[in-house]
């Protein structure tokens, strides 16, 4: 284990070293799920890899009356579970010595102190030097009262204070329109600096999506095609094997649009679609990814119905237990129960039969959108998004697919044209990348195919890539806002997402099409590209 101060992660994708400070970390929620899932394996993971300095805590707050042996047997469960590394007796007996918890209501002003007190104990007796970083994984109902509460105990200094710093940590979803966003934004605005706040969307934590930014401009093979004159139109998939399940009455208030397009979608779009940075500085890279969101075609109006598609999920069998196919923390166990049951396959109810649905809900669980940025590089270039619940497998990939060669020579047949060239960067689960090329065929025929040329990180590195919050949670403690959204990015996506809410109710219907649990989505979204003589690709 590194020494406090000293432990660092050398970033590849940025040439630079992040050294995370010693500091405290206060998790507002630590006995929910976010904690015990995310955030607390996250931190043992990093522990691990010896990128944690050794004088650092974490203090839990929640309304649950836990001792500190109580929430250090809860997140032991969780690290089991979720971690990426199993839990070693010896690591772990190191590691809990710095975790802690303090009941609390989040309402309650007096908490605040007894906050503040527990803080000064826990820094004293493990010399930390009072850093400390406040992650918000509550309600954002919630916020005001936190950021207020930690306020008015003098546990939030301006970012020119000479002292320890303090940051904090908000996570999605940052509103349900532009106009709530702005609320949020300027609720936390008014206790913290700009600078101070990073906002997590934990798709930019995962490797391959930070790659995306090292695929394009570290290749020289790539930027001199990446624009109108090659590229046919790109296609961006999040699909989720999974239904809503538990977390229905979150859902329903939701849906498709605002849990996945307005953060995870179009951040992947940001990143595929950006301009080249002149630096790597956080605010220079920022720029460059909201100038995109900038450049989005508005969609509004009748053009709502031209260019989106939505729906709900009915019933339908998938061919094997797809919850437990969710964690394959113990690989072993998962493909053992998927073997013994695929062929019983599961049944899964339509959306909203779902527990916790109304039966009359129109809240889509399905969105598609085909849109167009309105800039040079990217000028007539459509881009497909869609993403989706209960579909027909869980996985993330950006696909380009350049235009098709001319009709001559090897693409001479018009009844039988060439596969297009295309570029494939696999986000989940199987990260890597692929390109199809077309080949010769061995023989004595001048017969030509499609030939995958793949790159998988597994194989490549020999090591499982770490896990988003791994990341960020590492970023936010060296101060590096690179993977973290702005505020004016939030407001504009929010900008150019709530018109299409907007046409949706203006020109809704009772009843929104559906597709089968377990298929790619419904037939109004196959026509949705098709019209354009494309198709969907099959993952």
């Amino acid at each position: 284990m590194t020494e406090a101060g000293q432990g660092h992660l050398s970033l590849p994708d940025s040439g630079r070293s992040l050294t995370p400070e010693p500091c405290t970390l206060v998790i507002f929620g630590g006995s929910g799920d976010l904690a015990r899932r995310k955030l607390v394996p996250a931190l043992y993971n990093l522990f691990l890899d010896g990128t944690l300095p050794s004088n650092f805590a974490v203090l839990g707050i929640g309304r649950k009356s836990l001792s500190d042996e109580d929430f250090r047997a809860g997140t032991r469960e969780g690290i089991i579970a979720y971690s990426r590394q199993r839990l070693a007796d010896q690591p772990w007996a190191e590691f809990e010595r710095h975790l802690f918890y303090l009941s609390g209501g989040i309402e309650d002003p007096q908490s605040y102190e007894a906050i503040k007190t527990r803080l000064e104990k826990i820094e004293a007796e493990h010399s930390l030097p009072g850093h400390r970083l406040f992650y918000l994984a509550i309600p954002p109902a919630s916020y005001a009262s936190a950021c207020e509460g930690l306020q008015r105990a003098g546990l939030v200094r301006p970012p020119d204070h000479a002292g320890p710093f303090c940051r904090v940590i908000v996570e999605k979803p940052i509103g349900r329109d532009l106009e709530s966003a702005r609320q949020i934004n300027a609720l936390v605005g008014r206790v913290f600096d700009e600078s101070q706040i990073f906002r997590i969307d934990h798709y930019l934590g995962k490797e391959t999506v930070q790659n995306i930014m090292v695929l394009r401009f570290a290749n020289s093979i790539f930027e001199p095609i990446w624009n109108h004159k090659y590229i046919d139109h790109v296609q961006i998939t999040v699909s989720e094997a999974e239904g809503v399940g538990t977390r229905a009455a979150y859902y329903e208030g939701t849906g498709a649009l605002r849990d996945m397009v307005q953060n995870h979608l179009l951040q992947l779009l940001c990143l595929v679609a950006m301009e080249p940075p002149y630096s790597l500085d956080p605010d220079v890279v920022r720029n460059a990814r909201i100038d995109v969101l900038r450049s989005l075609r508005p969609i509004a109006g009748k053009g709502v119905e031209r260019f989106t598609v939505r729906a709900q999920y009915s019933s339908g069998k998938f061919p094997g237990p797809r919850r437990l196919l969710l964690h394959p923390i113990n690989e072993f166990l998962v493909r053992g129960q998927y073997q013994q049951d695929k062929d019983r396959g599961v049944e899964v109810p339509g959306y909203r039969h779902e527990p916790g649905v109304p039966p009359d809900s129109t809240t889509e669980t399905y969105v598609a959108i085909k849109l167009f940025l309105e800039n040079w590089r990217w000028a007539g270039v459509p881009f497909y998004l869609r993403t989706g619940k209960a579909m027909a497998k869980r996985a993330t990939e950006v696909a380009v697919q350049f235009k098709d060669i001319p009709q001559i020579l090897f693409n001479a047949n018009p009844a039988a044209p060439q596969a297009p060239n295309v570029l494939t960067l696999r986000i989940q689960p199987e990260e890597g990348m692929s390109l199809r090329i077309i080949s010769k065929v061995p023989g004595t025929k001048a017969q030509t195919n499609p030939v995958e040329m793949n790159f998988r990180y597994g194989d490549a590195f020999g090591a499982p890539s770490p896990e988003a919050y791994e990341r960020l949670l590492l970023d936010v403690m060296a101060g590096d806002a690179s993977l973290f959204m702005r505020r004016d990015a939030v407001e504009a996506s929010w900008a150019w997402i709530t018109p299409i809410l907007n046409g949706w109710g203006t020109y809704g219907t009772k009843w929104l099409p559906e597709y089968s649990a377990g298929s790619w989505g419904p037939v109004e979204a196959d026509r949705l590209i098709q019209n354009d003589g494309r198709e969907w690709r099959t993952l």
